[in-house]
């Protein structure tokens, strides 16, 4: 996976702007404010802030120009690198910057003894440094020297000094090329090269360096110098290179350069074979000039399609997603029809009927039509004041209006928000109610926005019931609107079997996906062919319950206490290590970090587009769609990394524990007399062949003598809803979802990495661990993270004993619905076991003589140990 560039703002440098070094000398800080202010607002992640100048007192305009940026939320947002050659500025810097700076830099060059006292000094100040490729001999030119004085360094920062190897960033060196030497030619192959060893021998370690160096020769030149920048790092990216110096708002995109000044640069950059008797810097210095004075070395974009008719410009907008010139088209359009409401309902609809047809003949992907949404909401919020001032306008005709909610209980909405976009592109209104809305505000919002159809979405298993439970109010309301189930959780089985048998008067359909969502809508609604749809569907059910009746006949299953004296025996029955701590410990984690541990492949199914990461991107029929949706999705985890837009908060805890039957008991101390909670199993009761186990999960856990059990609930969901409401009404479906999708990742990720930082170093059960990002998305570690709700332990309510022993609400701002949805969305949660033979494994049915044991052991009512634990019985309570 790329990774994700720092761009550190270079204008704030004396040295390399004169309009900044001017400002300073003549004392106009306001102005040199605005310098940086720019910086950040054109991209930079970090502001590089260099004082040496010979005119300059630099420890007092350090400190005086940093005060100022404490005081400008807008700027000082984005860490502070302290750029000086001179320790004493630097030291001057480091007194004044809020939070974590990074000091340009430190090196080898006065020999060790003088490197250690440096890097002691930063440690101290908490700062991150740059350390240069450059020793007692001088600035490493080759790769091998660039290599060999990076290693020696971080020896000595990481084994001697005790330097956090995260807070390393070598600067291997960026010199001119092109400079008719030819010894320079090499110059950037050699700093990619050596980029590519530090990163992978070196770990945790970062890369930078000052991208402009690279283009010295070619200065009085922009749109080449931008060009060379721009193909350097292309390559220095890849290659493992962290952040750069560089000025982040004049970078053109690699794909934009003009073809054959890229092919000459990067002959340069790669020090290729020439192809001509010419060298490559000949080729190169002829062809310059034909690039000065442009604005930039951009490819020409085609906008012939800006020559079709209105209408036809309209519809390309909307199939291609283009919201530049949607505005002024619409206006055009307005300005040429009778009344606005006649641009919505010709040229607007033709074109998203274009959309439709793409979409359902296959030729389109979700993330398309999402994106063809938020140029038809663009549209629409132009004309609506239009439309408002006129005083003898009908409204616009719809096809149908459909009511959506996700169920009492529920939080999750990302697939309702897809199916609802994807049927206001087919002209149907669509009322979202949003999460958590209960049985009796769905019904009465259905009646009073008189809607045609009632839609219910959920992910966790308790929405089922609650699902049920809006059903049966229906039908005692002698509703008779046709219902759809859509959700995670949900299936064509579960609403034949529980859900239409408790709605007679009305039809009951499942939708699988939000690309069928159109065609179950068009068919309930159609006066033609609705009667015929709907007995269609009834038939199927019918025959879905008589095929899962069947199926629940001839599956046998063990007595109870057979099932128990075939539990799981450990080979080896040492448990793990004690952890590093007992009780809880709360983090805030770093979103780059997080960023950096994306399983990328269920994103991809979010949007419905089937394929493992990243060979979806180059699959024939969905790869063109997803690289487009990665790209976006890259761009705005960008942004979210950058400005912070999510906190992701957890929190973690290790108890001694010891198995007791199916429970585990959780104690307060190693004196192991207090009991603080206990967590309750279930087994498997599927008759077992071949000596295998009847599993459960305490089975994992010893009986007796020294063992353990840890917690964790974590969320990258703090600002989610609140970002993602933004969008939404601001018009933009499209960045709504992706925004609450990134959430979801990035809570994924942090289970993930928080996990690998338990087995390896706060429980220490795996402390040689070295896997990659994907052998960790592989699970290829021991230990594992079970949650309540999931295969292993189908019981939601389990959350509670989880939340209270982790103090979950007050540790990480986390806390759960009535049906034990865990808000914010984006969170998960579960329990470590440290065992090297532990595994995930699925309850599957249980029969009737567990259930009632389970009831016993959790204080509840057979009724309400059935009630959740409906999903896994291998009877009908009913019966």
């Amino acid at each position: 996976m790329r990774p994700v560039f720092i761009n550190v703002g270079e204008r704030t440098n004396v040295t390399g702007s004169a309009k900044f070094k001017k400002l300073i000398v003549e004392g106009d800080y306001t102005a040199a404010l605005d310098v940086a202010r720019q910086q950040v607002e054109a991209g930079a992640q970090v502001i590089d802030v260099n004082m040496d100048e010979g005119l300059l007192d630099g420890p007092k305009a350090m400190r005086t120009f940093l005060n100022l940026i404490a005081a400008e939320p807008d700027i000082a947002r984005v860490p502070i690198m302290i750029d000086s050659s001179k320790w004493e500025v630097i030291e001057e810097g480091l007194k004044c910057v809020q939070g974590k700076p990074i000091v340009n830099s430190i090196s080898m060059k006065e020999g060790e003894d003088a490197f250690r006292h440096h890097a002691i000094q930063c440690l101290r100040y908490g700062a991150a440094v740059v350390v240069m490729a450059f020793d007692e001999r001088g600035q490493a030119d080759t790769a091998a020297r660039k290599i060999e004085i990076c290693t020696r360094a971080y020896d000595i920062l990481v084994n001697e000094v005790g330097f956090p190897p995260e807070d390393i960033i070598f600067d291997p060196n960026i010199f001119a090329v092109a400079t008719g030497i030819e010894e320079h030619d090499n110059y950037a192959v050699d700093f990619i090269e050596a980029t590519r060893v530090i990163k992978a021998t070196l770990p945790y370690a970062r890369v930078s360096g000052g991208v402009s160096n690279v283009s010295f020769s070619f200065r009085g030149n922009e749109p080449v110098r931008r060009a060379i920048h721009s193909v350097f790092l292309y390559h220095a990216i890849n290659a493992g290179m962290d952040m750069g110096i560089v000025n982040a708002g004049d970078l053109p995109v690699y794909d934009d350069i003009d073809a054959e000044l890229r092919e000459a640069v990067e002959d340069v950059i790669l020090n290729r074979r020439q192809r001509t008797n010419v060298s490559n810097t000949e080729r190169l210095v002829d062809m310059a000039p034909r690039y000065k004075g442009e604005k930039g070395a951009a490819k020409v974009v085609d906008l012939s399609w800006r020559e079709q008719p209105v209408a036809g410009r309209i519809a390309h907008a909307l199939v291609h997603g283009i919201t530049e010139y949607i505005v002024a088209d619409t206006e055009e359009a307005r300005a040429r029809s009778e009344r606005p409401l006649h641009v919505i309902e010709g040229p607007l609809m033709d074109g998203m009927n274009v959309v439709g047809d793409l979409f359902g003949a296959g030729k389109m992907f979700l993330p398309q039509v999402v994106k063809s949404a938020r140029v038809m909401k663009q549209a629409v919020a132009y004309l609506e004041p239009y439309m408002e001032a006129e005083k003898a306008g009908k409204p616009r005709e719809q096809a149908g209006r459909i009511l959506m909610a996700t169920v009492k209980g529920d939080v999750h909405d990302i697939g309702k928000n897809i199916v609802g976009v994807v049927l206001q592109c087919n002209n149907y209104e669509v009322v979202d109610l949003g999460v958590m809305v209960p049985a009796d505000r769905i019904l009465d919002e259905a009646i009073a926005h008189n809607c045609d159809i009632v839609g219910l979405s959920g992910l966790i298993t308790p929405s089922l019931d609650e699902m049920v439970f809006v059903a049966r109010e229906m039908e005692r309301r002698g509703m008779d609107l046709p219902l759809l189930i859509g959700g995670a959780t949900t299936s064509r089985t579960h609403t034949a079997v529980k859900i239409e048998p408790a709605y007679k008067r009305g039809s009951t359909t499942y939708v699988i996906d939000a690309s069928r969502a159109v065609g179950v809508v068009s068919g309930l609604l159609s006066k033609t062919d609705r009667e015929r749809n709907e007995a269609a569907t009834r038939e199927e059910y019918a025959r879905i319950r008589e095929q899962y009746a069947r199926g629940q006949e001839v599956k046998a299953r063990a007595a109870l206490p057979a099932a128990r004296a075939n539990r799981f025996k450990a080979e080896n029955p040492a448990p793990p290590p004690a952890p590093t701590f007992l009780g809880t410990r709360a983090y805030e984690w770093d979103l780059k970090d997080l960023a950096d541990h994306i399983d990328w492949t269920p994103f991809f199914a979010s949007w419905e587009l089937i394929g493992r990461f990243p060979h979806i991107l180059e699959d024939e029929i969905v790869g063109e769609a997803a690289r487009d949706l990665y790209r976006d999705a890259r761009a705005m985890l960008d942004r979210i990394v950058q400005e912070k837009w999510y906190t992701a908060k957890g929190v973690i805890g290790f108890w001694p524990a010891n198995a007791r039957g199916d429970d585990i008991v959780v104690w307060a101390d190693e004196g192991r007399s207090e009991q603080v909670a206990t967590f309750h199993g279930l087994r498997q009761q599927i008759a077992k062949t071949n000596g295998k186990p009847n599993l459960c999960l305490s089975d994992f856990v010893a009986e007796d003598g020294a063992d353990y059990i840890g917690a964790f609930a974590v969320t990258s969901g703090h600002g989610e809803l609140e970002r993602a409401k933004a969008f939404k009404d601001a018009g933009d479906d499209y960045s709504a979802i992706m925004a609450t999708a990134l959430a979801d990742r990035l809570a994924e990720a942090f289970a993930e990495r928080l996990h690998k930082e338990v087995r390896t170093r706060l429980w220490g059960h795996a402390p040689h661990e070295d896997l990659s990002v994907q052998d960790l998305i592989e699970e290829k570690y021991d230990g594992i993270r079970p949650a309540p709700g999931y295969p292993c332990q189908p019981d939601h309510t389990e959350k509670a004993t989880l939340f209270r022993l982790l103090d979950a609400r007050n540790a990480a701002g986390m806390q759960l619905t009535d049906s034990f949805a865990m808000s914010p969305p984006a969170s998960v949660s579960g329990l470590y076991f440290g065992h090297a033979e532990s595994h995930y494994f699925g309850v599957g049915k249980i029969d009737r003589d567990q259930v009632e044991d389970y009831a016993t052991r959790k204080g509840w009512d057979v009724a309400t140990a059935e009630r959740w634990l409906a999903p896994i019985l291998n009877y009908d309570p009913a019966g």
